[in-house]
């Protein structure tokens, strides 16, 4: 325990004139100095944590303060803080306590500084004394009977923790996720007693360790979905497998029922496997967001975001008084599934556009900004018409005049831009629904996907914030992705034949740099560049009649 600097001087003058036994005044600086207690604890902005000092001052009064800018959740802890505190068998002084989380201009939030401000009354007030609250950073929030509940963003916590002190005590069912951090004690504790033994060394409590690399590789690419379990849809699964090899964003349309969303939900099985910087990066998102599974406490496979249509703006991208990571965020090193696009408000479609661009999502307030990763695939499907039998073989549309252009004019523009891949799927037929076949798995397919990829890191070694082909921009298009003159020609006269607009020009020579690095070819080919032109059904002006 640190006691407050700047009293010995005073100290030595209360001796002089107060006391003629040095040993009452020794009894009293005991107590006095009991009277301040620093307990260390953390605090995450964005998804990053820096350190709380938890300040518990007992003195003359009745009452209990909280200052530093807590939010309700913290105010509310001197409660939780009391009714824990009786139940352990402690007694709450009858004096007025002041704990102060510093540093005191920076907002705090969240009912995980329960169990540091319990612990600091506890020394403040004499009940307990240790010689370890300064090699522990602590953090917990505290039930009413004075048991521990799990807490948010522990990940970033402890990495925060790392180097800076020796242990990290917390709930024990968040003790997975920060064993995680190597070279840190966790020491997992079940309730407040627990934590008040186990710091005045009445019990030792074995600090978890894990194998984070075995725990990482042992769940390596475990999905349930695969293709191996789709049928038929076999154009399909190559533009899939063309946006995973580029990390290209798509859009499939088609009638309800054709198998849309049934071919969103594998394509992370195809997409190259996370590595462990990744992992890591993953996991501090969904620990910020509470989103971890208390199991394995390690983000093993690429997430996979699907949010209703009916969600905000603020939900999508994340925000809040308190900013907290949104969907986009969610779906960081993984895929963005929008189902039914033209159902989503417009405005919360527009907002995407940035993201999009620039991989990461900048949410600013007053007296700060954070920054979220926001690096994913967007995959949106949605039916072509209202009533979603535009197109379709053997159903036929019943929308007016006019409908289909209106209903695609909900997906503005500049979104549809920022698309590489249009898509049309059609129902599959009823034979090869009932084949028996065994169609390709998705590790045969991810094996392509991987070398692809290969190929792309070695192309943009040189290049900052560049990892496939997607990302490239404009000037780098013009550089990379040369065509030949019989190249050239065919796609001036697809541009002129079909209708497409210039903003497919880009998308088709980035879409056919990829399909020719899935062919190993160092030149983009003809039947390359013919293959990518195909995947701009959206850009044909006839599209909807």
């Amino acid at each position: 325990m640190r006691s407050s600097g700047g009293k010995k001087a005073g100290s030595s003058v209360i001796e002089k004139f107060c006391f003629s036994d040095s040993a009452d005044f020794i009894v009293l600086q005991k107590l006095y100095e009991r009277m301040l207690a620093k307990i260390y604890g953390s605090a995450v902005q964005g998804v990053q944590a820096f350190p709380v000092t938890v300040e518990v001052s007992v003195g003359t009064g009745t009452e209990m303060f909280i200052v530093g800018l807590p939010d309700a959740a913290v105010k509310e802890s001197s409660h939780r803080v009391e009714s824990a505190i009786k139940e352990a068998d402690f007694q709450m002084p009858r004096q007025k306590v002041v704990v102060n989380l510093a540093p005191a201009d920076t907002k705090k939030e969240g009912s995980s500084y329960d169990l540091p401000i319990a612990i600091g009354v506890l020394v403040a007030s004499g009940q307990i004394s240790s010689s370890l609250l300064e090699e522990y950073l602590i953090m917990g929030e505290l039930s009413l009977d004075g048991s521990l509940r799990p807490i948010k963003g522990v990940l970033p916590i402890a990495i925060e923790a790392r180097g800076k002190y020796k242990g990290f005590i917390l709930p024990k069912q968040n003790a997975s996720e920060a064993a995680i951090v190597s070279n840190l004690d966790v020491i997992g504790v079940e309730n407040l007693m627990e934590a008040v033994d186990f710091l005045e060394n009445r019990i030792w409590i074995e600090p978890l360790v894990r194998d984070t690399k075995e725990i990482f590789f042992s769940n390596l690419n475990n999905y349930e979905a695969d293709f191996s379990h789709v049928q038929g849809q076999e154009n399909i699964k190559r533009a899939l497998e063309i946006a995973a090899a580029g990390g290209h964003n798509v859009i499939m349309i088609g009638p309800p029922g054709a198998g849309k969303t049934m071919l969103a939900k594998r394509l992370p099985s195809i997409l190259p496997p996370l590595d462990l910087r990744e992992a890591l990066e993953t996991t501090k998102i969904h620990s910020v967001a509470g989103k971890l599974s208390k199991l394995d406490g390690l983000v093993t496979t690429r997430p996979f975001r699907s949010p209703h249509h009916t969600v905000s703006d603020v939900a999508l991208v994340g925000g809040g008084n308190i900013p907290q990571p949104g969907e986009i965020s969610l779906a960081h090193n993984g895929v963005l599934f929008l189902d039914e696009l033209p159902e989503f408000k417009r405005s919360v479609l527009e907002v995407l556009r940035q993201p999009l661009e620039e991989r990461k999502i900048a949410i600013s307030r007053a007296r700060f900004a954070v920054d979220f990763p926001a690096s994913f695939m967007l995959i949106a499907s949605m039916n072509p018409c209202p009533c979603g039998y535009y197109n379709h073989p053997d159903k036929e549309c019943v929308c007016p005049p006019g409908a289909v252009q209106r209903y695609l004019n909900k997906i503005s523009g500049p979104l549809l831009d920022r698309i590489d891949l249009h898509v049309e799927v059609t129902p599959v037929s009823f034979e090869k629904i009932t084949s028996q076949q065994r169609t390709e798995s998705s590790d045969s397919i991810r094996q392509r996907v991987i070398a692809a990829r290969q190929i792309q890191t070695d192309r943009f070694k040189e290049q900052d914030g560049i990892f496939s082909n997607a990302m490239m921009p404009t000037p780098m298009v013009t550089e990379v992705c040369q065509i030949t003159e019989a190249g050239r020609n065919l796609l001036k006269t697809a541009m002129q034949r079909l209708g497409l607009s210039a903003r497919a020009y880009d998308r088709i020579l980035k879409v056919s740099r990829t399909i020719a690095d899935l062919a190993g070819s160092n030149e983009i080919k003809t039947e390359h560049l013919a293959e990518a032109i195909q995947y701009r059904s959206l850009d044909r002006e006839n599209w909807a009649g």
